[in-house]
């Protein structure tokens, strides 16, 4: 009987070190994550600023060389660059490493603006071509645009938002009323039937 729960052990666990072996082979490499975001502020009614912020990190277990950021999807007849380059490189981003770039740009004409991820190339000693990433995508920008007036439906949120609450308690409370009221009724009834 010892003999027969071994072997099964023993099939178990090597199956478990292979998978371990396996998955941790995979992982030993970098892994970049990238998050771009954007805020617009209007300075009057024929400017708008944009401020450009990209995040990158290095979610792997291994340092990622030569990193390299490229957002050049800006154009140039709608926006100008005010402060800082769409691009940007660093020698290494270790494990774990969180490194962050941002720019300005203003832009007098208005549109709407669809703008693409940013490009991240990166070097690992254990392969010659460069790796590529991409950032997370942001919407469509609406630049010079008026502000919208309030639609129906965010007036819904805004007044659920602020007395949900008190108009749960008050459903809550008829409920309980009316299943009150409803019993005896519900007695009353099934008494006659006898």
């Amino acid at each position: 009987m010892a003999k027969t729960l071994v072997l099964p052990l023993v099939f178990v666990l090597t199956l478990v070190s292979i998978c371990f072996t396996l998955s941790e082979s995979a992982v030993a490499a970098p892994f970049i994550v990238a998050h771009k975001r954007v805020s617009q502020k209007k300075l009057n009614q024929n400017m708008e600023r944009v401020s450009v912020s990209i995040d990158i990190y290095n979610s792997g277990s291994d340092t990622a060389y030569d990193v390299t950021l490229t957002d050049d999807s800006w154009a140039q007849e709608v926006f100008d660059i005010v402060t800082g380059n769409t691009s940007k490189s660093w020698e290494r981003l270790d494990t774990g490493a969180l490194v962050s770039h941002s720019f300005e740009l203003l832009s007098s004409v208005k549109t709407v603006y669809y703008g693409a991820p940013a490009l991240i190339t990166y070097r690992i000693p254990t392969k010659s071509k460069l790796q590529e990433a991409y950032s997370t995508p942001i919407l469509p920008l609406k630049i010079l645009s008026e502000a919208a007036s309030e639609t129906k439906i965010n007036l819904a949120k805004r007044l659920l938002a602020n007395y949900g609450s008190h108009v749960s308690v008050v459903l809550v409370v008829f409920l309980f009323v009316s299943l009150m009221v409803s019993k005896p009724n519900a007695a009353k009834g099934s008494k006659k039937k006898r």
